[in-house]
């Protein structure tokens, strides 16, 4: 990881900041976006790039902007959201809302940073097994879920699209992390999901991109 230049966003807290904080002490040059930076982002030596929201084309071009024309050799969109609809009493502009943030910001900022992608990059996206149709078994959260099968689709796309060019996309759900998205429940603490989640990005390959991994190295279903 010393030397390698790594983007990050949703950075200000929970499994980015940890990420950001993973490959900072490792020697890698890290850029970490998000919207407003925390007291602990600051603290890391990351060039800390605030003002970046997924779902505008602004936020992306800001990014862009600041990351430069030099290559990026790991771009890990972590950012997004999580809210619930109740049946009867859906708010779908909840769900555009996730959707825009989930699904749409991912993709706009790796195309953003297209340029700065070269052969032996890799791409990461955050996702969930909560987009998995098939571990679908308790419903609801409809927002949340079909943010994230979008989000996995259009990952699988941008795998076959980028393989041409020797560039892999690796699809990582992180496990059930403690974070403040999830009011602190969980199992993993964003340390310990920022590691695990390292791991699977030093085993991406052009033989595995495009596949869907638990952050433990399972292969989920879709």
């Amino acid at each position: 990881m010393k030397g390698h230049k790594v983007v990050v966003t949703g950075t200000s807290r929970g499994i980015g900041l940890a990420l950001v904080e993973r490959y900072t002490r490792a020697g890698a040059e890290v850029f970490a976006a998000c919207r407003e930076a925390s007291s602990a982002l600051q603290a890391t030596s990351a060039h800390v790039v605030e003002g970046v929201d997924v779902a505008s084309v602004a936020g992306a071009a800001l990014l862009s902007e600041k990351v430069g024309a030099d290559s990026v050799d790991v771009l890990i969109n972590n950012a997004g959201v999580l809210q619930n609809e109740i049946l009867g009493k859906v708010s779908y502009q909840s769900i555009e809302y996730q959707m825009g943030v989930n699904a749409l910001g991912p993709l706009r900022i790796t195309e953003a940073l297209l340029p700065n992608l070269r052969r032996g990059s890799k791409v990461v996206m955050m996702t969930s097994r909560m987009g998995s149709i098939a571990d679908n078994t308790s419903g609801g959260r409809y927002g949340y879920r079909m943010s994230k099968a979008a989000l996995n689709i259009a990952s699988v796309s941008l795998a076959r699209d980028l393989e041409p060019s020797g560039i892999a996309v690796g699809i990582v759900h992180p496990g059930l992390v403690g974070t403040e998205m999830i009011r602190g429940a969980g199992n993993l603490t964003p340390a310990q999901a920022a590691a695990l989640i390292v791991e699977r990005i030093e085993g991406l390959t052009m033989d595995n991109t495009g596949t869907f991994w638990h952050s433990s190295g399972d292969v989920l279903p879709w």
